[in-house]
């Protein structure tokens, strides 16, 4: 998204591109997928001027603005990410925390069945998948390991 297209989407939506929202809506842009204290701590090292609370009002109006959007990929703090021309989807590895977008049109199969099962229409952006990726193992995989090696004994 260029700066003027954002200054000119505040100043539609009766805000204005100050200095201390640039500054956050790039640390969410550069961090990709970040909570707020994540934020705060990017922005920290450009600015000693930006507060906690800060931080928080200024994702909830870049959210309202359709700048950013958030999604809750740990049982913790919400995750914020820039809204890109592409919806897309989460999936977090439970076992090393990373977090791969997909597009949502991978999703759609899903999406669909869900709807024509259940007349419930899936906010895909929200969406986020629960696993384990393909270098960590699996759960339990380091139990089996620990059986099979007494059972040899």
């Amino acid at each position: 998204m260029e700066d003027e297209d954002l200054r000119d989407r505040l100043r539609g939506s009766g805000y204005r591109m100050t200095p201390q929202r640039e500054l956050i809506l790039r640390a969410v842009q550069a961090l990709e997928h970040a909570t707020p204290d994540e934020v705060l701590a990017e922005v920290r090292q450009h600015s000693a001027a930006v507060n906690a609370s800060t931080v928080y009002r200024t994702l909830e109006v870049l959210e309202t603005l359709g700048l950013v959007r958030h999604a809750h990929l740990t049982d913790r703090a919400p995750t914020y990410h820039v809204v890109e021309e592409h919806e897309h989807f989460h999936l977090v590895c439970r076992a090393c925390g990373k977090v791969t977008s997909v597009d949502a049109e991978q999703a759609a199969a899903f999406v669909e069945q869900i709807r024509a099962g259940h007349g419930f229409v899936v906010d895909r952006g929200h969406l986020a998948v629960f696993g384990t990726c393909e270098v960590c193992p699996p759960p339990g995989a380091e139990d089996e390991q620990e059986h099979s090696h007494h059972a040899s004994r």
